[in-house]
C-alpha cells in the first residue's frame, strides 16, 4: 500500500486555500515575460486577505538551478509577492516539477517554504467540523508510461547530476537549459501533447484511480497536463489538473478551496 506524508492543516472561518502550477516563468522573454510576471503578481496580491495558504504546484520557473551564493536574475515582483505571503504567516507549500526540480534550500530559507518532491496527503478541517483529503504533487513521473522520462528523472536528480552542472558557468548553463526547456515545450506540442487524450490515456488521471483503490481522497491536486481538469475519480472524488500560465491562450487556471466547494477557476 502507497504511503503519503500526511500533513493536518486547520482552515480558519473566512479563509481559502488557492492552488497554482506551471507558471514557467522566464519561458517568455522581454515585455511578454514582463507583463506574464506582472499579471501573477497582480493574482498573488489579490488572494492576500482571503489565503490561509497557498500552493505551488511545480514547473513555477522554466528553468531553476540552485548554485549556492547565486541567485537568477528577474521574477523580483513574484519573490516580492511571496516574501509577502510569508511575512504576514501565510504558509506556503512548494511542489518542484520537472523544470524546478534542481530546488534546494532557497525558499526555505528566505520564504520559510515547505517543499515536498513526493506528493503529499493533506487532511484539511474547516471551522464547521467538517474535514477532507487532499493528495496534492506535481504529477511528472506519475502512473504508466512514460518510462523514458522516468529514466531520465531519476539520472537529473542525482547528485552526479547536480555536481557536474554546478561547474559549468550559470552564463552558459542557463542558456542551454533554456534551450533544452523550448524545445521539449515545442516538441509535445508537435505531438499535441497539450490536448485531451480520453481517461484512458490520461496517465494522471489512472494514477488517481490507482490511489483510489487503496485509499480514498476527496481530491487529487496536480499539475504538469498544462491542461485545465476536473474529472470524477471513481464517483467519490475528483482530480483536477490546474493547467498552465504561460500560452497566450492559457484562460488562467487556479484551484480555490473554501472549506466547503473546491473549485477551478480562472484569473481575468
Amino acid at each position: 500500500m502507497t504511503a503519503f506524508s500526511t500533513i493536518n492543516l486547520q482552515l480558519p472561518p473566512g479563509k481559502s486555500i488557492f492552488f497554482a502550477s506551471d507558471f514557467h516563468l522566464g519561458s517568455l522573454r522581454g515585455e511578454e515575460g514582463r507583463e506574464q510576471e506582472r499579471i501573477i503578481s497582480g493574482w498573488l496580491k489579490s488572494l492576500r486577505e482571503e489565503a490561509a495558504c497557498l500552493f505551488l504546484v511545480g514547473d513555477i520557473f522554466d528553468y531553476w538551478f540552485e548554485y549556492k551564493y547565486v541567485v537568477h536574475k528577474g521574477s523580483i515582483r513574484f519573490f516580492g509577492q511571496l516574501a509577502g505571503f510569508a511575512d504576514a504567516g501565510i504558509p506556503i507549500y512548494y511542489f518542484p516539477g520537472n523544470h524546478d526540480m534542481w530546488i534546494r534550500d532557497y525558499f526555505k530559507t528566505e520564504l520559510n517554504a515547505v517543499v515536498s518532491r513526493a506528493p503529499v496527503s493533506f487532511n484539511i478541517s474547516s471551522a464547521d467540523g467538517t474535514a477532507h483529503r487532499f493528495l496534492v504533487g506535481h504529477g511528472d513521473g506519475l502512473g504508466p508510461g512514460d518510462s523514458t522520462y522516468k529514466l531520465l528523472k531519476v539520472l537529473f536528480e542525482s547528485r552526479l547530476a547536480r555536481f557536474l552542472f554546478r561547474q559549468v558557468h550559470p552564463d552558459f548553463a542557463t542558456r542551454l537549459a533554456f534551450a533544452w526547456s523550448g524545445q521539449s515545450r515545442a516538441a509535445n506540442n508537435r505531438k499535441g501533447e497539450e490536448a485531451f487524450k480520453g481517461n484512458e490515456k490520461e496517465w494522471l488521471y489512472q494514477y488517481c484511480l490507482e490511489i483510489e483503490r487503496r485509499e480514498h481522497h476527496d481530491f487529487y491536486i496536480f499539475g504538469h497536463r498544462h491542461l485545465p481538469l476536473d474529472l470524477e475519480v471513481g464517483g467519490n472524488s475528483r482530480y483536477i489538473n490546474l493547467g498552465e500560465w504561460f500560452s497566450p491562450a492559457s484562460r488562467l487556471p487556479y484551484g480555490r478551496f473554501d472549506g466547503t466547494n473546491m473549485e477551478l477557476r480562472y484569473y481575468r
